[in-house]
């Protein structure tokens, strides 16, 4: 996957190498390598990958919490947005990451523009996927964001006027 921005330490960074392989038809065969699977397929993969390689994408009509058990086989979480007007993926995001505890790296693909990525990290998300037509060392100020934030986010549970 070319474009992604990734938090290591804190601080975002552009990858050079990024091995994921996002795969959005899943009637293809599968190539070999990092692959980033729908949820049908991954769930079919499952009795066939026990070692958890395959990172999950999830649309933004599934649902999180029956993944719930699931979530210590997967090293990598993609949720997509397919336009940057659908919002779902943000709540997607902040459940996976309050309501159960994922802990694992969580990306962004799809239509992700270099206005969301502020949000998107309060959301939880720690690696975006910048769309390819877009330039990621552009998008990286965008991360830059807001310098103060009144309301809870995953960063910061605590609102503003209880941060004193």
């Amino acid at each position: 996957m070319r474009n992604v921005i990734a938090l290591r330490g804190g601080e975002p960074t552009l990858l050079e190498d990024d091995a994921w392989q996002l795969l959005r038809d899943s009637e293809q065969p599968l190539p070999s390598g990092l692959l980033l699977l729908p949820l049908k397929t991954w769930l079919e993969r499952q009795g066939q990958q026990p070692d958890g390689r395959d990172g999950l994408w999830l649309g933004p009509d599934d649902e999180i919490e029956p993944l719930a058990p699931l979530l210590p086989n997967l090293p990598l979480i993609a949720i997509d947005f397919p336009s940057f007007r659908d919002g779902r993926g943000y709540s997607q995001a902040y459940l996976l990451r309050t309501r159960l505890g994922w802990q694992g790296e969580l990306r962004a693909i799809g239509d992700v523009l270099r206005d969301q990525l502020s949000h998107m990290r309060q959301c939880g998300f720690d690696s975006f996927a910048v769309r390819e037509d877009k330039c990621a060392e552009d998008a990286l100020k965008g991360l830059a964001g807001m310098s103060v934030l009144y309301g809870r986010s995953v960063i910061e549970p605590r609102p503003l006027f209880r941060r004193r």
